[in-house]
């Protein structure tokens, strides 16, 4: 099923996916929203040997997102219903950081959203970039613990936080999904999360980590039409 939309709707879309204080106007776009959303859905995941990937006959309709509860360490291009989901994964990170390190991360730092390729491991499956409805999260960079009331959005410092955690780090999965001793608490706080993720089906449907092939990086995390988890 093909589905184009021009820029100008996408972003009229997006305004009232994100509005939850405008019943009226999510339900005046309703019924375009659940077509963007069936249309998304119906796309094709599996070509024939040789076919060309839908994104290779033009782009699809994305959007540029910097993040709206924590940034990320360079913009992304995810279509407009992808990029609703962002602000709920920023708020999991945002809770789960404040009760492992006393605040949130400045930066999640990804490997990638859009890009229009096939699964690396399976060459007639269309990978989830490929229609904007994926990222791939590889870490989070931390400053140092702000001093007590400094900012609102910090929590009270875990007790025993360790010296070295309440200066700038980082996490990141490549080096920290095992750690053990001083990396330890990096390891917690990322099991933690993906913990977190997998229990929110509503948010990605499909969710791979280091269990996964390819994944010793990264978490991918994507919405496609069907359930796929594989972290641990």
């Amino acid at each position: 099923m093909a589905f184009t939309l021009r820029q100008s709707a996408a972003a009229a879309l997006l305004s009232a996916l994100l509005c939850s204080i405008c019943p009226n106007s999510l339900a005046a776009a309703g019924g375009d929203i659940q077509l963007m959303a069936d249309a998304l859905d119906e796309l094709p995941r599996t070509l024939p040997e040789g076919a060309r990937l839908p994104c290779e006959g033009g782009t699809p309709v994305l959007v540029r997102y910097h993040g709206e509860h924590l940034r990320y360490q360079k913009p992304l291009r995810v279509h407009p219903l992808f990029r609703a989901r962002l602000p709920g994964f920023e708020l999991i990170v945002s809770q789960l950081a404040k009760q492992h390190y006393g605040r949130v991360p400045r930066r999640i730092v990804h490997l990638g959203a859009y890009s229009c390729r096939r699964m690396r491991r399976y060459p007639t499956w269309v990978s989830e970039h490929a229609l904007g409805n994926a990222i791939d999260i590889a870490g989070f960079d931390f400053g140092p613990l702000p001093r007590a009331g400094r900012s609102a959005g910090d929590a009270p410092s875990p007790s025993g936080l360790a010296p070295a955690l309440r200066r700038a780090f980082e996490v990141r999965l490549q080096r920290h999904w095992n750690a053990t001793g001083a990396g330890a608490a990096h390891s917690a706080f990322l099991r933690d999360l993906a913990r977190a993720l997998i229990a929110r089906p509503d948010l990605f449907s499909v969710v791979l980590g280091p269990a996964w092939p390819g994944h010793h990086n990264h978490f991918h995390l994507d919405h496609a039409p069907y359930r796929v988890v594989e972290v641990f």
